[in-house]
């Protein structure tokens, strides 16, 4: 469930005091906490103290502080990145932060996801309470290290429900890991000849990394309109719009 963004989620739980008095209602959410996607729902409903909260595995997760460069800065230049693409996409649908269904026991909030609409193929839709249920073809996680959860039993669950392609940017080793669904398993995209990586489920979405990584947003949009420039960005376009009119 999503209020805040958050770069780091470790599982410890502290024991409670000896004296204090069980609040009144729902327990409240703890790291480590093993429960149902249900049974997470309604603990985290009932304490809105707690800010962001993620179900894992059926392993809750709660969130630590925000750090500015090692999440707040990239985590913005990602959704302009992304945000630009949609604006040239008919059909693409982009979301920061926001809660994801993947199953009973995994209900994330990824730092970025890129959406298909359902009527032009995507394989995620908005439930009747206004969340994303099933896989978006693109999450995108910035993760502290490559130690965070985001590069093992999340990229794990992503990989498990049929996530069509998987970015988890690092920070501390400074690098980027754009994966892509082969038969079930995630495999690295290879960037190109330029060191630019492309999307395979979005043509035209191309990431220069590195710039990326230094906060170089400007040369990343420029990297992006060369992809939105290119043919294949206009076939998809033109695929997109005969879908949409038919």
């Amino acid at each position: 469930m999503s209020r805040q963004s958050s770069p780091t989620l470790t599982p410890t739980r502290q024991s409670p005091r000896r004296d204090s008095v069980p609040p009144a209602g729902p327990p409240s959410l703890e790291s480590g906490d093993h429960l149902s996607r249900a049974e997470f729902e309604r603990r985290y409903e009932a304490h809105p103290e707690i800010k962001k909260a993620e179900l894992i595995e059926g392993v809750v997760y709660v969130a630590t502080p925000v750090r500015f460069e090692q999440h707040g800065r990239p985590h913005s230049d990602v959704m302009g990145w992304l945000s630009v693409y949609r604006a040239a996409t008919p059909g693409v649908l982009v979301g920061d932060n926001a809660t994801l269904r993947l199953d009973e026991d995994n209900e994330p909030q990824p730092d970025a996801m890129m959406r298909l609409e359902a009527a032009l193929g995507g394989r995620s839709w908005i439930s009747e309470d206004d969340y994303v249920e099933g896989a978006p073809e693109l999450i995108v996680e910035v993760a502290a290290s490559s130690a965070a959860i985001d590069l093992h039993t999340k990229r794990e669950a992503y990989q498990r429900v049929g996530g069509q392609e998987y970015l988890a940017v690092q920070i501390y080793e400074q690098r980027a890991d754009w994966f892509a669904l082969r038969e079930g398993v995630y495999e690295r995209l290879e960037p190109d000849e330029a060191g630019v990586l492309r999307s395979e489920v979005f043509p035209g979405l191309w990431l220069d990394a590195q710039a990326l990584l230094s906060g170089e947003l400007a040369t990343v949009l420029k990297v992006l309109q060369a992809g939105l420039a290119s043919p294949e960005h206009a076939q998809f376009v033109e695929r997109l719009r005969a879908a949409v009119s038919s």
